[in-house]
C-alpha cells in the first residue's frame, strides 16, 4: 500500500467501498467455480473445502480491487488496515455462504446459525414463499459486512509524527 495518504479519510473510505464492492461481484459471480457453487452449502468436509476455495478466490479478487485503488489514486492505505478489513470480509462471507441452499429450511437444529436467526428475525415466511428471498438476504449480509470492511481498511489516521 502507499505510504503517504493523499486523500481524505472518507474519501478512502468511499473508495474502498467502492473497490471492495466491485470486487465483490465479480469474485461471487464471475470467478466463483461452478463446482464450487453448488456445493459450498453442503454439510461435511466436501461443502466445507468448496466454500473455503469459493471465500480464497473472491478474498483475492477484493484484494486485488482494493490495492489497485489505492496505487491508482493514491488513497494511502495500510497494509495491516487493508488485511484487517479483508479478513472481516473473507469470515462473514464464508458464514453466509454454508448458508446455500438452507434458507427454506431454517427452523431445524441442522441449519445454519444466519438462517435460524433469520428466521428468528421474522424472516421465515418470506424465505419459506419467494425463491429470491435467500439470495437477497445473503447478498445484503455481504453487502452490510463490506461496508464494515471499507471502513476499517481506510481507518483513523495516525497522529502526525507517526
Amino acid at each position: 500500500m502507499v505510504q503517504q495518504s493523499h486523500q481524505p479519510a472518507a474519501v478512502q473510505a468511499a473508495v474502498a467501498y467502492a473497490a471492495l464492492t466491485a470486487a465483490h461481484e465479480v469474485g461471487d459471480y464471475l470467478i466463483q467455480r461452478d463446482a464450487d457453487a453448488k456445493a459450498k452449502g453442503q454439510h461435511g468436509p466436501a461443502g466445507a473445502a468448496a466454500c473455503a476455495r469459493h471465500v480464497a478466490s473472491y478474498t483475492a479478487t477484493q484484494a486485488l480491487a482494493l490495492y489497485a485503488a489505492d496505487r491508482y489514486l493514491r488513497l494511502g492505505l495500510t497494509w495491516r488496515r487493508a488485511a484487517a478489513g479483508l479478513t472481516l470480509s473473507a469470515i462473514t462471507h464464508y458464514a453466509a455462504d454454508r448458508c446455500n441452499g438452507h434458507w427454506t429450511n431454517g427452523e431445524g437444529d441442522g441449519a445454519p446459525l444466519l438462517v435460524r436467526a433469520a428466521y428468528a428475525a421474522g424472516k421465515g415466511g418470506w424465505l419459506a414463499h419467494d425463491p429470491a428471498a435467500g439470495p437477497l438476504l445473503d447478498q445484503a449480509w455481504h453487502k452490510g459486512w463490506i461496508g464494515l470492511a471499507a471502513l476499517i481498511a481506510a481507518g483513523p489516521r495516525p497522529p502526525s509524527g507517526r
